[in-house]
């Protein structure tokens, strides 16, 4: 286990990087540790080369009680229920980092990833199999699956207390 001290620092950096996301509804920054040393970052995004537009509008039809529990929004311009939705080409900041880890000369083996949020279960598969031995976070996502997923796999997973 990593001390608190640290800890902190690099769930702050991965704060920091989040802020980096051009995404409206959630920034989700992560990066790995190795030794002591910053090896790879990743926020979510677009992949390079394409628009930084993560979200899309999604319509519906004026179904008012439908949709409102669901992050619908009524948009009394167009009559119609609305909401933003992410992109099905935006990676999320665990995926982006481990690909940037992929184009370099190292390797997740042994490493610690440090996520702003906790990882959903296909990022969670992903640092699993790169080699990450353990996993900080801040912030729960959703639900638990990437978490629960990681500690069948025994990768030592800390929830860190920044006071956000």
């Amino acid at each position: 286990m990593i001390k608190k001290e640290f800890q902190l620092a690099y769930i702050d950096t991965a704060y920091r990087f989040a802020e980096l996301s051009k995404a409206k509804r959630l920034k989700v920054g992560a990066i790995a540790v190795k030794e002591s040393r910053i090896i790879s970052i990743g926020y979510n995004g677009t992949p390079s080369g394409w628009d930084n537009e993560c979200e899309e509008h999604q319509f519906a039809y004026d179904v008012r009680d439908t949709y409102y529990e669901d992050g619908w929004g009524y948009d009394s311009d167009t009559n119609r229920y609305t909401r933003l939705a992410t992109k099905p080409e935006v990676l999320h900041a665990e995926t982006n980092c481990i690909a940037k880890l992929a184009k370099s000369a190292e390797s997740g083996e042994g490493a610690a990833m440090f996520c702003t949020h906790s990882p959903c279960i296909d990022c969670a598969k992903l640092i699993y199999q790169s080699g990450f031995i353990e996993l900080y976070y801040s912030e729960v996502y959703r639900d638990r699956a990437g978490l629960n997923f990681l500690e069948q796999c025994s990768i030592d997973v800390y929830e860190v207390d920044c006071a956000r």
